[in-house]
This record gives C-alpha cells, structure tokens and sequence, in this order.
C-alpha cells in the first residue's frame, strides 16, 4: 500500500487564463525518482525561441522566489538562476557562422534588441496562444 502512495503524480493546475482563453501546452517538467522527467510539443520551427521560453520561465520563477523571501530581489534570484544554467550548459562556443564573418558594411545586420525585434514570429502548428503564460517583453518585441 505504501508504494501506491509514492506513485501519485502531482500535476500542477491548468492556469485560470489557459482555462479562460485556451491554448496549448507546450513544456511539462516533473521530477520522477529524483530525475528531472519532460515532455515538449516542438511549437516553433527556430529552436531559438525556446531560448526565449526559457528566459520568459525564468524570469517567472525569479518572481515568484522574490515574492515567497523578503531577502532576495527578483534580479538577485534570477542572476542565481542564469549563473547555474551557463554552469550546466556551458558558455555558447565561438564558432565560425556566416553571421560572424565580415561583411561589408551596406550588408551588416543591426545588433542587439533591434535585430529581434526584426526577426518575424516563426511559430510551426501552435496556435498564437501557445503558451499557457503570459506573453513576455521578448515575446511582445517578436510580435511587433
């Protein structure tokens, strides 16, 4: 009987605007036998929106280490977040990539925020609430 008690899984609530509006999951993480088990819907055609998912989720989850301890920033709590995910992954390696070659200047790509903010939204068979999380500063910058 007491290993039926340890096979309960304990899912999270569907957030009440998921609820309200629809939507479509796109991550799951849990923790089964003290290893991180995840199951995703490949929702975009760049793997390099789930950076931004991944930023948006920690940025959320800062705030909410923020709001449960008076003793810590939500800055503080995500620079602890960013720092253990460099550690894990590791730095992004130089690479030789034609966007870092030289170009002429006529040719050159804007840099920073101006370029995301220029790349179009590359969504594959979600809809465009696929998340069940509100839409992020990165997310808005995307849409524009």
């Amino acid at each position: 009987m007491a290993e039926d008690a340890n096979r309960t899984y304990h899912a999270l609530t569907i957030p009440s605007d998921a609820l309200e509006k629809g939507g479509a999951e796109i991550l799951r993480a849990g923790l089964v036998d003290e290893e991180l088990s995840v199951a995703a819907l490949r929702a975009f055609d760049d793997p390099a929106v789930w950076g931004e998912v991944l930023a948006d989720i920690a940025h959320k989850i800062a705030l909410m280490f923020s709001a449960e301890d008076a003793g810590l920033t939500e800055q503080d709590a995500l620079t602890q977040i960013a720092e253990a995910f460099v550690a894990d992954i590791g730095p992004p390696a130089a690479r030789d990539v034609p966007s870092a070659r030289k170009r002429s200047p006529a040719k050159k790509k804007p840099a920073g925020r101006a370029a995301k903010a220029k790349k179009p939204a590359v969504r594959k068979a979600a809809p465009k609430k696929a998340a069940a999380r509100k839409t992020s500063g990165a997310a808005k910058r995307k849409k524009r």
